[in-house]
């Protein structure tokens, strides 16, 4: 494909609707042989020159009027300027100027095909020259007269109307470009913020595979998550829109990063409660899958102590996440229609993680026994009992999952306890360096007003004894 392939439309048009002949190359090389006739006095080779010139020169102008360019077709024009070249045996001026149209030919020619023009126009020319030495001798009138000078201006008239046809169609194509960008940047845009909606794991092999999308799912082992907020039900009845609206949209903001960096597959919000799944379409293992869900519901609620001691400020106190896991056998994938899809999964184990969460006490992580097997000798559980959950005949062992950080003592990364009155939260994965002088200062005020409200207290009692 040529230069002027990528910047004109497949059927080549001017601005008026007319077909336009992309070879005008072929005009020159017609007047030339017919006024190198004239100008040699009609002699035997300046007639066989045009008649070898003209045929090809006028098939080419019927046959290509309406065409694209082809490698072919640039060929055989360079073939004849350079035998016009050869046989005028290198008269300075015509020469420099067909050879001026050999270039422009070859510029605008792929570049994978420059080198063979080339050889094609350097081996024609020499062949040209000697057959022309031999019939004519070296003694060629073409250096005087008005042929050079009409030559010349009709090759440089050729060349310009190149540039300047290569430059209308630059601007169009970088117009077509700028507006194709625009188009592209809005789709970008559009696409970025669709894809809040649909997890990562399920749109980035869409786009990078670019493989089509149907009704499909498939059997698979899932580690499966339910959480909610404990109580956020009844707190809405006393909380205005805007404030419950600002709760439940930290809580999820927080939860959704946590999900997203332990890699879940985040399917779905429910009101306050969120479900979430490992296994698919990434698995690491059934083992792993669970041990990921479970350090992901474990950072779920350690995160939210911090939300809770923050929403304690604002006045909303007991908000607690509790949490049920599970893991076995579901049908995850695309399940809809062709009009509307929807990745997520069914099956009786996604049931048996949501009755466990209903079933969860606050700040609880109820599990499983297929979750408890995966899982008990990385994470320290107490058993919960036997639940008879709604929809199982059976009664459900689960097991409550401890957080690690509970029996380190000294060790913890966490300190929280709350009193009538006292609310102590400390999260030292979170202090940076700089903090605990400011802490201790705190800690050291707050020690000076319980001591003083001690001293306080401890005087009125003595008042009241006597």
């Amino acid at each position: 494909m040529t230069l002027l392939d990528k910047l004109r439309p497949k059927i080549l048009l001017q601005d008026d609707g007319i077909y336009r002949f992309d070879y005008p190359e072929v005009f020159v090389l017609i007047l030339t042989v017919v006024l190198m006739a004239v100008h040699f006095e009609f002699s035997p080779m300046s007639m066989a020159l045009l008649v070898i010139i003209s045929l090809p020169s006028l098939m080419i102008l019927i046959y290509n009027y309406r065409r694209q360019t082809s490698f072919w077709t640039s060929n055989i024009v360079i073939i004849l300027l350079s035998a016009v070249i050869g046989s005028l045996q290198f008269c300075t001026v015509m020469s420099i100027s067909l050879a001026a149209l050999i270039a422009i030919r070859i510029i605008i020619s792929s570049p994978e095909n420059h080198l063979k023009l080339i050889a094609v126009s350097v081996v024609t020319i020499i062949i040209f020259y000697y057959v022309s030495v031999t019939l004519h001798g070296t003694g060629m009138d073409c250096y005087e007269g008005w042929l050079p000078a009409i030559v010349l201006i009709k090759s440089m008239t050729v060349i310009i109307f190149h540039f300047r046809y290569i430059y209308h169609q630059y601007i169009g194509y970088e117009a077509s470009a700028l507006q194709a960008g625009g188009r592209l940047n809005t789709m970008v845009s559009v696409i970025s913020k669709l894809t809040r909606f649909v997890p990562p794991q399920i749109w980035e092999p869409i786009v990078k595979a670019d493989s089509p999308i149907s009704v499909s799912n498939k059997r698979a082992k899932l580690t499966i998550m339910f959480s909610d907020i404990v109580g956020f039900t009844e707190l809405s009845d006393s909380l205005s829109a805007d404030n419950l609206a600002d709760i439940l949209n930290t809580y999820m903001h927080c939860m959704t990063l946590i999900a997203h960096k332990h890699g879940a597959v985040l399917d779905k919000f429910i009101g306050d409660g969120m479900v979430c799944f490992f296994g698919e379409p990434d698995s690491r293992g059934a083992r792993q899958d669970a041990l990921d869900c479970v350090a992901m519901a474990i950072d779920m609620r350690r995160e939210m102590r911090t939300l809770r001691q923050k929403w304690r400020l604002m006045g909303f106190d007991g908000l607690y996440i509790r949490i049920g896991i599970t893991t076995g056998y579901c049908h995850v994938g695309n399940f809809g229609s062709n009009n509307r899809l929807s990745y997520t999964l069914i099956g009786k184990e996604a049931n048996l993680a949501s009755r466990l969460e209903a079933s969860a006490g606050k700040g609880e992580i109820l599990v499983s026994e297929s979750t408890h097997d995966y899982i008990c000798h990385d994470y320290e559980c107490d058993y919960s009992g036997a639940y008879q959950l709604k929809g199982f005949d059976d009664k459900i062992k689960a097991w409550q999952v401890l957080d690690p950080d509970a029996n380190k003592g000294r060790l913890s990364k966490w300190v929280d306890h709350t009193l009538p009155g006292f609310n102590l939260h400390l999260n030292f994965k979170d202090m940076k360096d700089s903090d605990y002088q400011d802490v201790r200062n705190r800690l050291n005020l707050a020690l000076e007003r319980i001591e003083q409200e001690e001293a306080v207290a401890l005087e009125a009692n003595i008042v009241d004894t006597k």
